[in-house]
């Protein structure tokens, strides 16, 4: 059985996640593997004192390649799972907020 604090595992910043958070009020993190959207939901509420209005899971595949030579396939990163939370215009997080 996992606890709110195994769901979310880290946040995920990128350009895309960036422009996200401050325009349409969506954070990103990773999380964990048997996570649902009810388990991410209270997770999130919980552990940041906000409301939640939506939740998107994305599985993540993995990044593969080929070797030059003999063109086999290979895993370089393996694949996670992402959620998508979108939150209440009126509130925010603070820890994807710049220096203050």
């Amino acid at each position: 059985m996992t606890t709110i604090y195994d769901v979310l595992r880290r946040p995920v910043i990128t350009e895309k996640s960036n422009y996200q958070n401050s325009e349409l009020g969506q954070y990103t993190f990773e999380v964990a593997t048997n996570a649902t959207k009810a388990m991410v939901k209270e997770a999130v509420e919980t552990l940041f004192d906000v409301s939640v209005w939506k939740v998107n899971i994305i599985n993540v595949p993995a990044k593969r390649s080929r070797r030059q030579r003999s063109r086999r396939i290979l895993v370089r990163k393996k694949g996670y799972k992402k959620a998508i939370v979108t939150i209440d215009p009126s509130d925010t997080i603070d820890i994807f907020e710049g220096v203050k």
